[in-house]
């Protein structure tokens, strides 16, 4: 893993427990200030360009305004929902975004995509599609974006698994993983949305509060959690990048 000479913090030498006590009530903007002062390098955002990423997004971008604008990670798994690609093409455009797109080694195209590793391959082995897709590609760019710590747009009400969810964390490899929202709902993602007039996912209005890639996405029913309709009938409740 590689550490950037100019960061603040060593993630390893926090007191996570300290830390999180102290942000536990605070605003996600308190949070990722904290992050932008403590890690003006190797800070890094990954992005769905779901509504709570996005909420990250706008407040890193149009709120705090570091001085070294924060890399945005997008896994283009080469499935994604038109409107998906849409929305990310218009952020990069509003915000400025210093985004990075990072995919799936040899691929540019759903069709060679299949053609390389069979059709369908999400019906035949789920874990391999989601390994060569999101895992690969996220854990090379936070490694070549030479990442300490990464910032992601899960809350605990999202779903039964995330409900323990600290705000701040260490994955696998010893990088510091910052969850701004997890003390957050979904009623108060959509408040700041409405209130600062942010773009988003228009299948936010059609029954898919969170989007994934096409072909395993759907609408839920009322009543669902949120995440119901990301790999309906599968038994997954995670693609695998936040194990």
């Amino acid at each position: 893993m590689t550490h950037s000479s100019d960061s603040l913090i060593q993630p390893t030498q926090l007191d996570l427990k300290k830390l999180n006590q102290k942000f536990e009530n605070l605003h996600p903007k308190d949070i990722l200030a904290w992050c932008v002062a403590n890690i003006p390098t190797g800070l890094v955002q990954a992005s769905a360009f779901n509504v709570d990423d996005m909420l990250i997004t706008d407040l890193l971008y149009r709120e705090l305004k570091p001085v070294k604008p924060v890399p945005v990670i997008f896994l283009d798994t080469l499935h994604h929902f038109p409107q998906t690609l849409e929305l990310v093409a218009r952020t990069k455009d509003l915000y400025r975004l210093n985004l990075k797109v990072y995919r799936t080694p040899g691929v540019t195209t759903r069709e060679a995509f299949a053609a390389k590793h069979g059709k369908a391959l999400w019906d035949k082995d789920i874990t391999k599609f989601h390994d060569i897709t999101k895992i690969e590609p996220l854990q090379r760019g936070l490694k070549e974006l030479g990442a300490i710590a990464w910032i992601t747009g899960r809350r605990r009400d999202q779903a039964n698994t995330r409900s323990d969810m600290p705000i701040f964390e260490l994955d696998r490899e010893q990088r510091l993983k910052v969850n701004p929202l997890a003390n957050w709902t979904r009623k108060e993602t959509w408040a700041y949305v409405f209130e600062h007039d942010m773009i988003y996912n228009p299948l936010h209005d059609q029954g898919y509060p969170s989007i994934g890639d096409e072909p395993l996405t759907t609408p839920i029913r009322e009543g669902e959690d949120e995440r119901a309709g990301r790999w309906r009938g599968t038994g997954k409740t995670e693609c695998g990048i936040h194990f």
